[in-house]
């Protein structure tokens, strides 16, 4: 009988016509290998997550921007805005009118600063999602029958920004952050 170690080749190794004892080295081989390539995956992954918290920094600075811009133009012309979603159908337009430009315009500053990132962004992505709906109907209908409708309309970078500030958080710059922190260490005082 021939053992993986060994690296006799003879006929006692080679059954039904595997040499066995070759594959059972390939085997280790390939093993080691692996290892080596979870191992760098595993380091390459530590890395790259060092990025994830100037990524949202920025996604939330930028947004946020955006958002508080959008809001503000709509707080200074609530009677275009109302009229707008007057021929939307939207119910109430002129409270909702109200209610979006400043969900928008506080929202987007909350979102700079990092406060309440989730919430925020939740409600945020609620806000697009009704745009779709209301003002963008067609496009949200075709998501997977014509994807590039849906993603150049113009909903879909803000729903895509807030979307992912709920789902990953501010990350470590933010007042959320700082807010945990101080959070813990008061528990721990206790």
């Amino acid at each position: 009988m021939c053992r993986p170690e060994e690296s006799d080749t003879s006929a006692a190794c080679i059954v039904s016509g595997i040499d066995w004892a070759s594959t059972f080295l390939d085997i280790r081989r390939d093993r080691g290998e692996m290892k080596s390539l979870l191992q760098l995956y595993a380091r390459s992954s530590v890395l790259v997550s060092y990025l994830q918290s100037p990524f949202l920094l920025a996604v939330r600075l930028y947004w946020g921007w955006q958002f508080a811009q959008s809001g503000w133009g709509k707080l200074h012309h609530l009677d275009k805005i109302t009229s707008f979603f007057t021929t939307l159908n939207i119910p109430f337009p002129a409270l909702n009118a109200h209610f979006i430009s400043g969900l928008e315009f506080v929202g987007g500053i909350l979102l700079i600063v990092g406060l309440g990132a989730k919430l925020t962004g939740l409600l945020l992505t609620g806000n697009m999602l009704v745009a779709y709906w209301t003002a963008d109907r067609e496009a949200l209908f075709s998501i997977f029958s014509d994807p590039g409708k849906f993603y150049v309309a113009d909903p879909y970078t803000f729903l895509f920004a807030s979307a992912m500030v709920v789902l990953f958080g501010a990350g470590l710059f933010s007042v959320d952050a700082l807010l945990v922190k101080r959070c813990r260490a008061w528990i721990e005082r206790q």
